[in-house]
């Protein structure tokens, strides 16, 4: 029992990252109307400043983090990330200025390395059959975050816009004193590597990771699944309002039915799928379903059966923890951490271009000017942006992946 309280503790702040950003998701507007004294729609445009600058600081620092949880360990990197978010919800939550709200995103992007570091420390302490399978136990816990965060955050919002941060600082804090007890270290000092600024920051990561065999196009492969898969958060919500007429209470019904299939799909069916197909089919398969998801969903005029494709979509996830095992096995051991940096910074570009690129499309299919009326279209185009991902990786040598055994 003593053995499963790391991976507990890992997995129990990636849900606690993934829902802190949930729970003030539904106060924010309120919070920077208050703090600005303007009206809604400038608080929107405060809203996507803020966002923008946690992911461009994601992108900047998450290879610096990931070098230096290879250089001093997970175990501190950790820790400090979670201290640091704990004082972050709190200067949030008592910000009485937009330029505090900012210094707060400013530094929550910095230490935005729980997923990250939390996948180097999945990948030190698995197997090499096992890190795939392992890595969906990372988004299913990331996918129970999103399903719980905003159902949390807006009942805590009924005590006012600052409870959810007060509430966001107790769990970070919680889960720094339980990590603290239960934590040991994974980075030996045979695979503890010097630190170097020339690979701990983003171009000169993905120069350096890119360099291993097949770990360039991997990559490439990485940042397009996120774009496309962005395309769920970026216009889900519009999407559903313009085809279907749905209201609030459907949209959240339908994310939180996409969030509790992802937690399914990769918390429980992905092991026994990778036993019996192997890494590169699973791959394979998942961005086939995604395909298949996304050019339906572009033409359904039904709601209903949109709901009923999210099983599949979220099953088509199992691609994304697939290619992360795939990549894990051909980088050493002491370079867990720059790769997870690396993806992190890559998730975070995908997260600035794929809202602004999908956002856009649907606006231009759903004006009166538009040559048809299609709010599917932003899905049409994810649907083509995975299949430029099975072109790209259908070019890989089979001898880069594994069959593992049942």
């Amino acid at each position: 029992m003593k053995n499963r309280l790391p991976i507990t503790f890992i997995l129990i702040s990636v849900v606690l990252d993934s829902m802190g950003i949930g729970l003030i998701m539904p106060v924010m507007p309120d919070l920077i109307q208050e703090v600005e004294g303007a009206g809604l729609a400038k608080a929107a445009v405060w809203g996507g400043i803020l966002t923008t600058i946690f992911a461009v600081m994601q992108f900047l620092c998450g290879p610096t983090i990931g070098s230096l949880s290879d250089r001093f360990g997970r175990r501190p990197v950790l820790l400090i990330s979670l201290a640091v978010m704990a004082l972050d919800y709190i200067l949030m939550a008592v910000a009485g200025t937009i330029t505090l709200l900012i210094v707060g995103r400013i530094i929550g992007g910095i230490t935005a390395a729980t997923p990250a570091t939390a996948a180097a420390y999945i990948a030190d302490i698995s197997s090499p059959k096992d890190k795939a399978a392992n890595f969906g136990l990372i988004g299913a816990a990331f996918g129970i975050g999103f399903i719980l965060g905003p159902l949390i955050g807006g009942a805590l919002a009924e005590f006012g816009t600052r409870a959810p941060f007060y509430a966001a600082a107790v769990l970070a804090a919680a889960n720094f004193a339980f990590g603290y007890f239960v934590l040991p270290e994974t980075v030996t000092d045979k695979i503890r590597r010097p630190f170097s600024w020339t690979r701990a920051n983003p171009i000169g990561a993905f120069w350096h990771i890119g360099n291993l065999p097949g770990l360039k196009k991997l990559l490439s492969i990485a940042f397009l699944y996120e774009v496309a898969f962005f395309v769920y958060p970026g216009v889900w919500a519009y999407y559903g309002v313009a085809q279907f007429g749905w209201g609030p209470g459907m949209i959240g019904v339908s994310l939180g039915a996409f969030g509790v299939s992802i937690a399914i799909a990769q918390g429980l069916l992905i092991r026994p799928i990778i036993a019996a197909l192997g890494e590169r089919s699973v791959v394979i398969l998942g961005l086939t379903l995604s395909i298949g998801c996304f050019i339906a969903l572009g033409f359904i005029t039904n709601g209903w059966l949109a709901v009923a494709l999210t099983p599949l979509s979220a099953l088509g996830s199992i691609a994304q923890p697939a290619l992360q095992g795939i990549m894990s096995r051909t980088a050493a051991d002491d370079q867990q951490g720059e790769l997870q940096g690396t993806l992190s910074s890559i998730k975070a570009v995908a997260t600035i271009l794929s809202p602004l690129l999908v956002t856009q499309i649907f606006w231009y299919f759903t004006t009166d000017t538009a040559p048809i009326y299609a709010p599917g279209a932003p899905f049409i185009l994810s649907g083509l942006i995975m299949s430029g991902c099975i072109a790209i990786f259908l070019t890989r040598p089979k001898g880069a992946s594994i069959k593992i055994n049942a």
